[in-house]
């Protein structure tokens, strides 16, 4: 391993890019029906870790690419694979790994717009879904599987005649976040089973210490592609903070909402109980808020997305499992209700607006507790934000409305927990999955016995 890892370092200065910054994606040796795909999709100029990337990818090389959220991962990442599978086409071609549901399904998507010209497949493998479905559309050997780590081991144990012996590409994209979300043992399966002779791109907004092991694991004498070595938010994001006491956090909120309408907002909570609330009380108040979180069903999920991709909602109320990948074009403001408990994940969060050159807001709600981690992420991105200039009084004139609101939000839950407790309604997290598959797993063995 320690001979691998030498070699990588060795590759490191290959990441300098040509003097001549290329200025298309045929300068990069993309190849001329996947130019005119870019070129349908408005991607008129290749993004920095396009530049870096594809070049080494194309010449059959492993990649490390380090940038941050935002920057066009994606294509970094398809073209280069799609461009292998038109040189010698194979069914079950390309692997690509995420943490995330929804991720996997903006990944097929991309997948399906740049190589639907070449009659590409692709089908997404995640949990919540049928497995019967799943496991046929898997016997029609599509050429590239998107999916998350649990339910794909699942198939790999479980659907008869389905192997990945033939594999030519693995994508493990956002890697820290899959890592972090104890997927570790089901990664170690898939590695097991998938050819060691494969290309392997791994995509990462941070540098951790389980991603670095993974990287010695996976990826021979790899050249890494770093777009931004510090975190760092884009220059075009004005950031703000609002100093509260706890108890009012709801009237503040009403108030920026108010005062920036217009906008359309995605407001990030702590919890799925607290998503669920929040909305719930801005809908009292008149509000086109819709929740998106772990504990709704898969369909829920994407159907709360597209209103909002669609412009139908103007707030979209979320976990973290919407701040990394999401590609939703026009958030003009996040707020971050609660704060992020890891700063990184505050640069995820505030990474959904201000994307692609527009410019955006973020504001963080920061209560008598939550000093600490606020000082925590200004020492991370190394900047001191200032307070966003508020009316005190115009706050306080809200809180009778607020509070009735509050009630009614609060009875509501409390029958859709009635409700959901007489259905059983028990939908699976991603983020529980790995646990509860293992629990699962040997129920299902003690059954069979």
């Amino acid at each position: 391993m320690a001979a691998g890892e030498e070699e990588g370092s060795a590759a490191e200065p290959e990441q300098e890019p040509a003097a001549e910054e290329p200025r298309s994606f045929k300068d990069l040796g993309v190849t001329d029906v996947l130019c005119e795909a870019c070129d349908q999709l408005g991607w008129k100029v290749p993004t920095k870790i396009q530049i870096e990337a594809i070049p080494v990818a194309l010449q059959g090389r492993d990649v490390i690419g380090l940038a941050e959220t935002g920057s066009g991962k994606t294509g970094a990442f398809a073209l280069p694979i799609l461009q292998a599978l038109l040189e010698t086409p194979q069914r079950l071609f390309a692997l690509v790994l995420t943490p995330t549901r929804e991720l996997a399904f903006q990944i097929s998507e991309q997948f399906e717009a740049l190589g639907s010209s070449i009659g590409v497949q692709s089908t997404v493998i995640v949990g919540g879904i049928d497995t019967m479905s799943q496991s046929l559309a898997l016997a029609k050997k599509p050429h590239v599987i998107i999916a998350t780590p649990g339910r794909l081991v699942d198939h790999l144990e479980n659907t008869k005649g389905f192997n990945l012996r033939a594999l030519k590409f693995l994508v493990m994209d956002e890697a820290d976040r899959i890592l972090n979300m104890d997927f570790e043992t089901e990664v170690d399966k898939i590695l097991k089973v998938i050819p060691r002779d494969r290309k392997t791109f791994l995509f990462s907004a941070t540098m951790t210490k389980k991603v670095q092991k993974l990287q010695r694991a996976a990826l021979k004498n790899p050249v890494k592609c770093a777009v931004s070595s510090k975190y760092q938010t884009v220059e075009k994001l004005q950031q703000y903070y609002i100093f509260i006491p706890s108890k009012f956090k709801d009237s503040y909120l009403v108030y920026i909402l108010n005062e920036l309408a217009g906008n359309s907002f995605m407001i990030f909570c702590s919890t799925c109980n607290n998503t669920q609330r929040t909305a719930l009380l801005l809908r009292n108040l008149g509000f086109t808020a819709i929740p998106l979180h772990g504990q709704m069903s898969q369909n829920k999920r994407l159907g709360s997305l597209n209103k909002f991709k669609a412009k139908a909602r103007s707030i979209l109320l979320a976990t973290d499992v919407a701040s990394r990948g999401l590609d939703i074009p026009h958030v003009d403001v996040v707020i971050n209700f609660d704060i992020p408990t890891h700063s990184k994940d505050y640069i995820h969060r505030v990474g959904r607006t201000a994307r692609a050159g527009r410019s955006g807001k973020s504001i963080t709600f920061v209560t008598q507790y939550d000093v600490e981690l606020f000082q925590r992420i200004e020492h991370l991105i190394g900047k001191k934000l200032p307070a966003f200039p508020m009316q005190e009084e115009e706050v306080m004139m809200l809180t009778e409305r607020v509070a009735e609101a509050q009630r009614f939000a609060r009875m509501e839950l409390r029958e859709q927990g009635e409700k959901k407790r007489s259905r059983n309604d028990d939908d699976d997290t991603e983020e529980a999955i790995g646990v509860r598959n293992k629990v699962a797993g040997g129920k299902k063995k003690k059954r069979k016995a």
